[in-house]
């Protein structure tokens, strides 16, 4: 079990942060594929408050990629909006199923999402 220090380290954290920001400029992700498991296995975050932590830094981390991918005329505004509508939905759902399933299905259920993730961009 990952013990949960009362203040990871800052240094560690924004290190956590670069990381995810840089790889969410260059491939769309950060927040639940960086963020979440280096703050677990890092910073010593239970997977709950890891993910909770990267939902509330993903938005400011979202809007500056937004903003410059739209200078670039690169966003498909109505794909984000009916995108943005269906996350709405979906975050609700997925943070109540975790509030019931424990630390240890949670871990299971993530690294196998990450390897058909995995698999399915290797075979595309």
């Amino acid at each position: 079990m990952v013990s949960t220090p009362a203040r990871p380290n800052p240094l560690l954290l924004a290190a956590v942060g670069l990381a995810a920001g840089a790889l969410s400029g260059l491939f769309g992700v950060g927040g639940g594929i960086i963020m979440v498991p280096a703050m677990v296995l890092i910073a010593g975050m239970a997977p709950q408050r890891a993910s909770a932590t990267s939902l509330a830094s993903i938005v400011p981390i979202a809007a500056v990629g937004a903003v410059i991918f739209g200078q670039a005329d690169s966003v498909n505004l109505p794909a984000a909006a009916v995108l943005m509508v269906g996350s709405l939905i979906g975050v609700q759902v997925g943070t109540r199923l975790m509030a019931r399933i424990g630390d240890d299905r949670l871990r299971i259920g993530f690294a196998i999402f990450m390897a058909v993730i995995a698999l399915t961009m290797l075979a595309s």
